[in-house]
C-alpha cells in the first residue's frame, strides 16, 4: 500500500479515537512513517538514537494536520511529519533568511519528494504562514538563536509561534539539556540550552507546559562536552519539551 494511502486509512482512527491514542508510537501511521521508503540510510541508522516514532506521539502528530518544522535541515523530521499528515495536510519547511543560501537546497529537495511539503523563508523573529498551524517544531536549534550572530530577538519569536498557531496548538522543542543554572550561557560555547530556561522563555509567550518527554536523555552525559565533541556527539542528554497555546 502506498503510504498516503495507509496514512489515509489509519486517519480514521486517528481522528476518532481517544487522545492516548495519537500518543501510541506503535500506532500505524507512525510506523508506515519510520518505514518510508524516501528515508535516506544515514537518517534511518540515527533512529536508535532518536527515537522517531516516539518523537511523532509525543508531538501528537495526525493525519491532515499543518506543522512547521523550524529550520529542518536535512529533513529528518520533515518527511515523517508528511507522511503522517497525508495527502490533507501540510508542512511547511522553514528555513531563516540569514541561512537560506545554504540550506534552501535541502528544504528544495524535501519539496520535491513530497508534494505536501513547502519551503518558507523568513526571519526567525518575524515568522508567518499562509494557514494557522496544528504544531511548530523545533529539534536542536532553539539554543542557535540565542547566538548574537544569528540575531534574533528570542522573545518575538517566541511570540510570533504563539500567533501562528491555532487555539490548542503545540509548540514542541528539542534541545540539548545544559548543566543546572547554565541558562542561556553556554549557548554559543556548547551549544546547549538549559530546559528550565528554555521552559520559563516559551512560558513567557503564553504558552502552558504540556509535558515532557524522557525518549532521548541520557544519563550518562555530565553537559560538559561541547554536543559536537565525538566522545558525545548524537548521544547527547536532550529534553523534549510540549507546549499549548490555550484555547
Amino acid at each position: 500500500m502506498k503510504p498516503y494511502l495507509l496514512a489515509a486509512a489509519v486517519a480514521a482512527v486517528l481522528l476518532s479515537g481517544a487522545p492516548a491514542l495519537a500518543q501510541d508510537a506503535s500506532t500505524p501511521a507512525y510506523q508506515a512513517a519510520v518505514a518510508d521508503a524516501l528515508r535516506p540510510a544515514d537518517e534511518v541508522e540515527r533512529d536508535p538514537l532518536r527515537h522517531p516514532a516516539e518523537m511523532l506521539a509525543f508531538a501528537q502528530v495526525r493525519p491532515g494536520w499543518r506543522i512547521a518544522d523550524i529550520r529542518p535541515g536535512a529533513g529528518y523530521f520533515t518527511r515523517l511529519f508528511a507522511r503522517v499528515v497525508g495527502e490533507g495536510g501540510h508542512v511547511y519547511a522553514f528555513v531563516p533568511n540569514r541561512t537560506a543560501e545554504r540550506e534552501n537546497p535541502r528544504a528544495d529537495a524535501l519539496v520535491a519528494a513530497y508534494p505536501n511539503v513547502s519551503r518558507v523563508n523568513g526571519d526567525l523573529d518575524a515568522m508567518s504562514f499562509d494557514q494557522p498551524l496544528d504544531l511548530v517544531f523545533m529539534s536542536q536549534e532553539y539554543h542557535d538563536f540565542h547566538i548574537p550572530r544569528f540575531d534574533v530577538d528570542v522573545a518575538k519569536m517566541n511570540a510570533d509561534i504563539f500567533k501562528a498557531l491555532k487555539p490548542g496548538g503545540l509548540y514542541v522543542v528539542i534541545d540539548h539539556q545544559a548543566a543546572p543554572g547554565a541558562a542561556n550561557s553556554v549557548v554559543e560555547t556548547l551549544h546547549r540550552i538549559e530546559g528550565a530556561q528554555l521552559r520559563k522563555e516559551v512560558e513567557a509567550a503564553g504558552f502552558v507546559f504540556d509535558g515532557e518527554s524522557t525518549a532521548v536523555a541520557n544519563t550518562a552525559d555530565d553537559h560538559s562536552l561541547n554536543v559536537f565533541d565525538e566522545a558525545i556527539r548524537g548521544k547527547t542528554d536532550q529534553f523534549v519539551y510540549r507546549f499549548r497555546k490555550p484555547n
